[in-house]
Formats: C-alpha cells, sequence, structure tokens
C-alpha cells in the first residue's frame, strides 16, 4: 500500500521532520495494531500518514464508529534507529479536518448569565474580580467610601470603578436606558419625575431606581434620561369650547356632538 501525501491533524502543529522510509512503510503494522485496539469493523480505509518529532511517523485510518463522522485512527509508529525493528508507540482516536467535535469548553462561571440565577444557586464572585476592590482601599467614591467604613458593618469589598463604569454602562444600554423603545417614545423624563429616586454616590448624577408602581420600570435601576407614559407631571388635556356637561360621544364615529334640547315635562 502507498502512503498518500500527509494531512494536518488538528491540534498538532506541521513536522519538519524528514520522512523515515522504514516508518513511512510500516502501514500493515498500523492497521493490525488498529484493529486489534479497535475491530476490524471500525477501521476504514488508509487516509495518509504524517512525520512526527523523534523519529516516528503517524498513520492515519478512517473510523468507523457511528457518531464519530471524519474521525481518524492515528496508529503512531517508532523504532531506535535504521535498521531496528518498527514498533507501535500508541493508538488513538483523532478527529479529521471535516470530523464532528464539541464545541470548545467554556468554564461553567463564563456560561452563566443574567437571570440564570435560581432559588438555592450560588455563584461565587473570583477572588481576582476586577469589578471589585477591597473596602480597606481609598475609593475614589465619597458615598462608597462612607458605606465601606461605618463601624460594625463594613464590607469585605466593594465595586472598584471598574465595577461601576460597567455597570454603568450595562444600565444605559439595557431596557431602562435612554435608547430604549420606551424612552424614545415617552413625552418626558425620569429625571423630571416625582417617582425617581436617585442612587447615591457618583452613579447618581445618571442613575435613579422608579418609584411607580404603575411604571413597567417599577423597582429597576433607570437612566435619568428613561422615561415612559406614568411620568408623574403627565396630564390630560380636559378643557373643550364645549362643557363636559352637555357632550354625547358617537362611539363610532369618535366624533363630540351637543345634546338635543330637552322637551318640556308634561304634567
Amino acid at each position: 500500500m502507498t502512503p498518500t501525501p500527509s494531512r494536518e491533524i488538528p491540534g498538532i502543529e506541521p513536522s519538519v521532520t524528514e520522512p523515515d522510509p522504514e516508518l513511512a512503510g510500516a502501514i500493515e503494522l498500523a492497521a493490525r495494531a488498529a484493529r486489534e485496539d479497535a475491530g476490524d469493523e471500525l477501521v476504514g480505509p488508509y487516509v495518509g500518514v504524517r512525520p512526527e518529532d523523534g523519529g516516528a511517523m503517524t498513520h492515519l485510518f478512517e473510523a468507523q464508529l457511528p457518531g464519530y463522522r471524519g474521525w481518524r485512527w492515528a496508529v503512531t509508529v517508532a523504532h531506535a534507529g535504521p535498521g531496528t525493528p518498527v514498533t507501535i508507540s500508541e493508538v488513538v482516536l483523532l478527529p479529521g479536518p471535516e470530523a464532528l467535535v464539541a464545541p470548545d469548553w467554556v468554564p461553567w462561571q463564563q456560561r452563566v448569565k443574567a437571570g440564570d440565577l435560581g432559588v438555592g444557586d450560588l455563584m461565587p464572585t473570583a477572588p481576582g474580580d476586577p469589578r471589585l476592590t477591597p473596602a480597606y482601599l481609598a475609593s475614589d467614591d465619597p458615598a462608597v467610601e462612607a458605606v465601606a467604613t461605618e463601624a460594625g458593618l463594613g464590607r469585605v469589598r466593594v465595586l472598584s470603578r471598574y465595577g461601576r463604569l460597567e455597570a454603568a454602562l450595562r444600565w444605559q444600554t439595557g431596557d431602562y436606558g435612554a435608547r430604549s423603545d420606551m424612552a424614545l417614545r415617552a413625552p418626558e423624563r425620569c429625571g423630571t419625575c416625582g417617582f425617581y429616586l436617585p442612587l447615591a454616590g457618583s452613579l447618581g448624577a445618571a442613575f435613579g431606581v422608579c418609584g411607580n408602581e404603575i411604571s413597567p420600570a417599577d423597582g429597576h435601576v433607570v437612566h435619568a434620561e428613561y422615561g415612559c407614559g406614568a411620568h408623574s407631571e403627565t396630564e390630560y388635556e380636559t378643557t373643550s369650547p364645549i362643557a363636559t356637561a352637555d357632550l354625547v360621544y358617537d362611539d363610532t364615529g369618535l366624533d363630540v356632538e351637543p345634546l338635543p334640547e330637552r322637551s318640556p315635562a308634561r304634567s
């Protein structure tokens, strides 16, 4: 069997070692090793050979395992030098260029998103989280500094400048930010609303909490430029050239019509 040109194995850097003719010709030995390890019916046609560092070469065979489309049996052969017996170093299953593989593993701390935390779940904060800073360090936010040094109530860590900026950006671009659909269609802004409760510290310059139970933002942090139809100063137009007591409403045309004159009461 004649070796085909070498093909790259994912995850392994190409080798610059000159091919060894004895190792390159050990295809039958590699095929027997693959069949002994995996079984005759699971080893497919020969794919190619790849030189390795340290006087070794890897022969590749298609894997016919169910669910492993595009994978290959990789059999590495080696010898101690020219004229010495060729031996099997290892037999492993490796993905080929078109193999179906699992996505890159992501640590669970990075997979959790806002809203994923449920009742009873625990989400510990990393010791080196850049959003937090030790409470004994001086803060550039006087309000944070005052809370951090309260007698008996001091916190181990407080928001760092990076943490505050990250939170401000998240709130500003969120559902209760200045560019949300609700804010763009609102007649007034939260900063002028009587239900707006400004935050303490540096974040209070642009953010507060909505205290209007009618508003969709009730209990949420809102940007001062956010707004909704439940602004405290919203008023209805009640003035009309015709007294409201003399009006009747036509539901079909929504036209205002005067009431007809009343006929004298009969005795």
